[in-house]
């Protein structure tokens, strides 16, 4: 009867089931979400409300004020203020992934709240584009933004960790998109993010870099939405449609037409089976296949993503729609025999008394490890305790005829889902599922969850929670003293001290000397020092007394240690803030620290010394000390002429460095003829003269004058300068001008890395063979795993060639030439035979080691075009033939003479040896291959005044 009532609240789309359980009754009132605007933070965060300036309302319908307040997902207030920031009308609002709130106004700025209601500054401004053409629409995304102007330009913050708005190519619309929406930077190939933008008949995709049109022919698109993990874009046309297609526009995967042509006020994915669209009235899920499931509402509702499921916010309620676990369908679908559902059955007859439990059993006996997980699997899903309880009960029960569970995994699962049911309650309102929770424990840690229950102020559970957990409790207890102090301002000092320390005593390795500098910045010094007198670790309490100006207390402290770094460490306070007669009254009681005084200053400050003997009337020392240091003057007499000898070079040095800041300064001041002046009278080196101008040009950003120098002629430092100078401004557009001018391919790939762009640092480096660059660049981009897998790619090819490069593994000349082509600069096509190997040979004059320059050698020793080299290209060994090329000076004219008589005479006596020696032109001559044609070709071309000789040998297999 149970399994009955549980599948009855089931929805069926195709063969997968779906439930909508009611969480929370919402325990707000008087809010209206039609005329707020609300934005609700995902894993289970706290949901804002701020009323819609765009709406009417009804005169004293409620304050004047406009205020901005937080919940929890219960509908509990956690905080509110009232919002009096500047700025126009709030376009869009948010919650970041650490729970930051954020607006964005009509003039483009930006301003943060944390969850209780705290304005965080500094506020940040999209730009002065935004501030001149209002900003119209915002899209959000985990910790960015990206922000679309009436002037139809976009405008993006990455993160807001480190908040660096940029501009995004121009997308030359004259009329506003009809829709848009992001791909997150983590499923991008660039790994910058990327806007789709629904216009006219197609989709414009706008990235940083340009804009390209995909999807032409499936519009006008309505609506977009990008699935949680950027593969499938969710969309609906202006004919009714609905389309799921994967985000490069490759195929479209499903389409449904809807009843209506009128567009939905919101499109959401529900995990990644199935797509919500929602009307005023109608809530309409479409899954690949089957027919639709519609939901009715008669109030407004607000669709809320999560990674397996969405939660349906309402005036009265709030609802969690998922997909029914497979473990919950087996035990409670109506007419279930599978073993899980047998076991739970068995658990009824069983308190009921029966024998059909034992009959059960026996049923499943073999199956009873699997009926067993199913059940505790199911039990993880469930929001409703008492369903929990008997999941659990009955995966007992078949633990107890089980030898072969895991007994660990019931285990975990009752500590979980205690954490669950504790972040649940209506006064916490995390409504966390079994997913969420696993997601976070195994990618970010247990500590993220109770992060942000300390952060609500919810002290008391994550204090359990941690304890329970095996958790360090320090960081809760910390925060909570922190925020007690800050929020008991009326409170005397000896009264909130024994607050403190009653709770402060649980953990005994707290900071005392943490929660004391907070203390006092909160401007309760007094407390501070009561605080730090509980710090057992003199390292954290003395700091803390010197930076609260108790400094007599703090050498006291320093010197009881006995610790000299602490000694000194006060020492050097007191002699920076204070007179030195009050110095050395302090450390004249105090022996460790006279001591130690002393011995540093007869090593560094002798004049110093002197004062304290003095002052100390100690004449004898002081007599000392003058004869020791007038003894040291006598045995030294260079020690009066080494500042002179030293006093030329440091003048040279400051000079150096003063000459080229004169230099930087004109050019950033934009006086040029002034910084030529400079240069010209003192002969500052060309190299150094770009050097300076690059980067001062680079300074006040002016990249019209930057590439305008680029260009006057080649840069005697190269291009380097210049694209490590736009990188260091951010500014990745302007660098793109002159990495491909870079001669290096190595430095090609490396500023491509620097600057985002995967695929040409991937060409740049496959360019120069370089697979240990290759593994580098791969570092870079280890967050993208597109961007990662073109380099294994690459690398896998360069190595592929450098197995089978020389050659077919097949093929006898391919091996035997191998060695020729991997010492040469030789490229074979392996797989077809074909083996070609270049052989530098010596130079005609210094006998030094060639390159090749173009069509011609040049020798590396004495710079003459005179070099030779050898040419093996063959097929097979059918046709392979040796070629040796000469390139000559036109003044070698008799030597040319000469090679070309020889090469006759060689040819002559070869044919007649052939001719009149049956033996020799025999195949069994050689073993492989027989010579049965000779042929000496020279052929005299001119070029540039260059003669070329070749000669060549033809082998060809006879038979």
């Amino acid at each position: 009867m149970a399994a009955v009532s549980v599948a009855a609240e089931w929805q069926l789309l195709y063969n997968r089931y779906y439930r909508k359980p009611e969480i929370y009754p919402m325990q707000w009132k008087h809010v209206d979400l039609s005329r707020n605007k609300v934005a609700c933070a995902p894993f289970g965060g706290p949901i804002a409300v701020i009323r819609d300036d765009s709406k009417i309302v009804q005169l004293y319908a409620e304050s004047a004020l406009r205020k901005l307040r937080i919940f929890n997902s219960a509908g509990v207030q956690i905080s509110e203020t009232v919002w009096k920031n500047p700025g126009g009308r709030l376009i869009g609002m948010s919650w970041t992934d650490d729970q930051i709130l954020v607006f964005v106004t009509q003039d483009g700025t930006v301003y943060q709240y944390n969850i209780h209601s705290e304005l965080i500054e500094p506020n940040l401004s999209m730009g002065k584009e935004c501030f001149d053409h209002s900003v119209v629409e915002c899209v959000f995304w985990g910790n960015g933004l990206v922000c679309i102007n009436e002037a139809n330009q976009l405008f993006c913050i990455p993160d807001f960790k480190n908040p660096k708005p940029c501009k995004l190519a121009d997308p030359n619309l004259e009329e506003f998109p009809l829709c848009a929406a992001v791909i997150e930077p983590q499923y991008t190939m660039s790994g910058n993010v990327e806007v789709l933008l629904g216009v006219d008949d197609h989709v414009l995709l706008v990235e940083e870099d340009g804009v390209q049109q995909v999807g032409i022919g499936l519009g006008p698109l309505q609506k977009m939405v990008v699935s949680r993990n950027g593969k499938l874009l969710a969309s609906f046309t202006h004919d009714g449609r609905l389309l799921v297609m994967s985000t490069d526009f490759s195929k479209i995967i499903f389409e449904y037409s809807c009843e209506s042509a009128l567009p939905p006020e919101q499109l959401a994915w529900c995990g990644m089976d199935s797509v919500l669209l929602y009307w005023d009235d109608m809530l309409l899920m479409v899954g690949p296949y089957g027919d639709p499931v519609r939901y009715v509402y008669d109030e407004p509702i607000m669709l809320i993503p999560e990674c397996d499921g969405v939660r349906i916010l309402s005036n009265t309620s709030m609802e969690f729609l998922q997909r029914v676990p497979d473990s919950t369908v087996s035990i409670f679908k109506i007419g279930s025999t599978l073993p899980s559902a047998l076991l739970y059955d068995a658990l009824d007859h069983f308190d009921r008394r029966s024998a059909k439990a034992d009959e059960n059993l026996r049923l499943i006996h073999s199956s009873l490890p699997e009926a067993v997980e199913a059940c505790i699997d199911a039990a993880g899903h469930e929001f409703d305790v008492s369903r929990q309880r008997t999941l659990l009960r009955a995966a007992s029960y078949g633990q107890a005829f089980s030898s072969h569970f895991q007994r660990d995994r019931f285990q975990e699962m009752c500590k979980t889902l205690r954490v669950l049911n504790a972040v649940r309650n209506y006064d916490i309102g995390i409504p966390l599922t079994i997913i969420i929770i696993s997601l976070l424990f195994q990618l970010l840690t247990p500590s993220v969850l109770v992060g942000r229950l300390i952060n609500a102020h919810q002290h008391v559970v994550a204090l359990r929670i941690s304890e329970y957990l095996g958790m360090n409790q320090e960081v809760v207890i910390m925060h909570w003293a922190c925020a007690k102090i800050t929020a008991s301002l009326a409170i005397p000092d000896v009264t909130l001290l024994e607050i403190l320390l009653d709770k402060l005593k649980i953990c005994k390795s707290i900071s005392y000397a943490a929660v004391a500098a907070h203390a006092d910045k909160s401007g309760r010094r007094k407390l501070a020092a009561m605080l730090v007198e509980h710090e057992p670790r003199s390292s954290k309490q003395v700091p803390l007394l010197l930076s609260i100006g108790e400094e007599d207390t703090a050498l006291t402290k320093a010197t009881e240690s006995g610790d000299t770094d602490l000694v000194y460490l006060v020492l050097f306070n007191i002699w920076q803030k204070r007179p030195p007669l009050e110095l050395f009254g302090m450390i004249q009681a105090r022996t460790l620290a006279r001591d130690l005084f002393i011995s540093y200053a007869r090593c560094c400050k002798h004049d110093f010394l002197t004062d304290f003997f003095l002052s100390t009337g100690q004449l004898q020392e002081v007599s000392f000390l003058l004869w020791k240091e007038s003894w040291e003057l006598a045995k030294n007499p260079m020690a009066s002429k080494g500042s002179p000898l030293h006093g030329p070079r440091i003048k040279l040095i400051e000079k150096a460095q003063i000459l080229a800041d004169t230099i930087r300064t004109c050019i950033v001041l934009g006086n040029h003829r002034a910084a030529m002046k400079v240069r010209t009278e003192f002969r500052v080196s060309e190299k150094r003269w770009y050097w300076l101008k690059v980067f001062a040009l680079a300074t006040i950003r002016d990249w019209d004058a930057l590439e305008k120098f680029s260009k006057e002629k080649r840069p005697p430092i190269g291009y380097r300068p210049f694209v490590e100078s736009c990188i260091d401004a951010d500014e990745k557009g302007e660098a793109l001008k002159y990495i491909p001018k870079l001669a290096d391919p190595r430095e090609r790939a490396e500023a491509y890395a620097r600057i985002g762009m995967a695929k040409e640092a991937a060409d740049a480096a496959s360019q120069a063979k370089d697979g240990e660059l290759l593994g580098r660049l791969k570092l870079s981009f280890a967050q993208n795993a597109a961007a990662s897998s073109i380099f294994d790619t690459l690398r896998d090819r360069l190595s592929f060639q450098g197995v089978s490069g020389a050659g077919d593994a097949s093929n006898w000349w391919g091996r035997q030439l191998g060695r020729e082509v991997a010492a040469s600069e030789g490229v074979a096509e392996a797989g077809k035979g074909r083996v070609s190997a270049v052989n530098g040979g010596g130079c005609q004059s210094c006998r030094g080691s060639g390159s090749k320059k173009g069509q011609s050698w040049d020798c590396g020793g004495c710079s003459k075009r005179n070099m030779w080299r050898t040419i093996l290209v063959g097929e097979s060994k059918e046709d392979l033939f040796v070629e040796i090329i000469m390139t000559v000076d036109t003044s070698y004219s008799l030597f040319l003479f000469l090679f070309s008589l020889l090469s006759l005479l060689v040819l002559l006596s070869a044919l007649f040896l052939i001719v009149s020696n049956p033996f020799l032109s025999s195949p069994s001559f050689f073993p492989l291959i027989s010579l049965n044609f000779l042929l000496v070709m020279i052929d005299c071309e001119k070029k540039s005044g260059k003669h070329k000789i070749g000669l060549r040998w033809i082998f060809e297999n006879d038979g």
